[in-house]
């Protein structure tokens, strides 16, 4: 799949930073806005409910971002985002559990219900610290980030690149759902976390709360694509591409691919666990089911449909898949894995750069050009 030029995935014009200051309009204010300040029955109030839907997808686009970086600027293919994704969760979950308390159904102060529940007498030790918030906050980044230092040294220092990094991304990431479903690990097994009261001292249940998460998410998420974009613009970021383009010509010329590649793939780590902490509070549960590895294929399904290497199209590959999911999975569920698998055929065979592909290519003339070329074919 080849990646759209460089100038046009940092989204340096003119054009491209009116289409952030829009999203951050819309995101920032608009939304709020229409929930908060507009009466239920109004026709422009937006229920809550789509509120935290949008702040999921919002979640999301971060961790779409996240395998962008790495995979359209680096071309480092992780099938194994999800691992990451996942811990971040985690970690914010266990700090949404340490603040449940005596509120739990067993009243045991100091002990998570399933904890309870298993006849555990104490909690573990890799549960301290978590009763605090800056502490979850600091684990929800240095665990993923120090998973992804670990496995990218060995893996990167032996020069293992393409399909075979793919597939032992995706056997790491497989390994930890096993892992995750056994009781005995101490993060509820099958059932995972779930029945958070509050975040911050405040309740989950209220519409302010969950707007305070949107607007969050949303604000993390702007602030991600201008951390992405300052890597690409940046000369690590010609490095990465170079590398991308052609790694052993890099060697030869004696930079040194491997910390290159290790340092994205740690940033990249770090920000999906940033989704996922993210995520867990909007949604309400984490579970072993996040570390499927089915889900870190779709990631990657979301970033090819909106047009790798490009920061912007991965967003909106986010956005798009997902809001395809909602409706179908509403409208018609058993269908929706057999739209999700076309679409990603669709996307491989004609539309190799994703939407922002075809919208550059139609605005350059490009893909005019492409029909008529084609349909001269069939008429000869």
């Amino acid at each position: 799949m080849g990646p759209i030029s460089t100038r046009l995935l940092a989204l340096e014009s003119r054009r491209g930073w009116a289409t952030v200051m829009v999203f951050a309009v819309l995101a920032l204010v608009v939304v709020p806005v229409l929930n908060l300040a507009v009466p239920p029955g109004s026709a422009f109030h937006l229920p809550t409910f789509w509120v935290a839907t949008l702040g999921k997808y919002l979640a999301f686009a971060i961790l779409a971002l996240s395998l962008d970086l790495i995979w359209g600027y680096a071309g480092i293919l992780s099938l194994g985002h999800g691992a990451f994704f996942g811990l971040g969760g985690y970690a914010m979950g266990m700090y949404m559990m340490r603040q449940i308390g005596e509120r739990g159904v067993y009243g045991n102060p100091e002990l998570p219900d399933f904890m309870v529940f298993l006849n555990w007498d104490t909690l573990p030790w890799y549960w301290f610290g978590f009763d605090q918030f800056w502490f979850a906050a600091l684990m929800v980044l240095a665990v993923p980030g120090l998973l992804a230092f670990v496995f990218g040294w060995f893996a990167f220092r032996s020069r293992i690149t393409g399909v075979y990094f793919s597939i032992i991304s995706q056997a790491m990431v497989f390994a930890f759902m096993l892992a995750f479903f056994r009781n005995e690990m101490g993060f509820g097994g099958n059932n995972g976390l779930t029945d958070f009261k509050d975040i911050l001292g405040f309740d989950l249940s209220r519409d302010t709360t969950k707007v305070g998460l949107y607007i969050a998410t949303a604000a993390s998420l702007l602030l991600v694509y201008f951390v992405c974009r300052a890597v690409v613009t940046s000369k690590m970021g010609r490095l990465l591409i170079a590398v991308r383009d052609a790694e052993s010509r890099v060697r030869f010329l004696g930079y040194s691919v491997t910390n290159a590649k290790l340092f994205v793939f740690t940033l990249s780590a770090m920000l999906a666990g940033l989704a996922g902490a993210l995520y867990v509070p909007q949604v309400g549960i984490i579970n072993p089911g996040e570390f499927a590895p089915a889900k870190s294929i779709e990631i990657a399904i979301w970033v090819a449909v909106g047009g790798r290497g490009t920061l912007f199209g991965a967003i909106l590959g986010a956005f798009a898949v997902n809001g395809a999911r909602t409706y179908f999975t509403g409208a018609a569920p058993e269908i929706w894995l057999f739209f999700l698998g076309a679409l990603f055929i669709l996307v491989t065979l004609a539309m190799p750069r994703g939407i922002v592909g075809v919208y550059q290519s139609i605005r350059s003339g490009q893909f005019k050009d492409a029909i008529g070329r084609r349909l001269q074919r069939v008429d000869a």
